[in-house]
């Protein structure tokens, strides 16, 4: 699984990855974490702001923290 967390290093997206980060821990499945903070990048997905959640290539989330109920559940149906 390839995880992308889209913006530019502020607060709210390390808390974002973070959070992911500990929902994939807890379901115990394998992914690979890339932080986008390129504009350029972040710009050739569909968000219009960020932080933003990409699972395998398909935005999940963007302009808000998702809660853990919900990171569990695109984690577990993306798995």
């Amino acid at each position: 699984m390839e995880i992308k967390i889209l913006g530019s290093g502020c607060a709210k997206c390390n808390r974002l990855e973070q959070l992911t980060r500990e929902a994939v821990a807890e379901l115990g499945i394998e992914a690979r974490f890339e932080h986008v903070r390129d504009m350029a990048q972040i710009m050739a997905y569909p968000v219009m702001t960020t932080p933003a959640l990409v699972i395998d290539e398909s935005v999940k989330v963007s302009g808000r923290i998702p809660s853990k109920d919900e990171l569990l559940g695109w984690l577990s149906s993306a798995a």
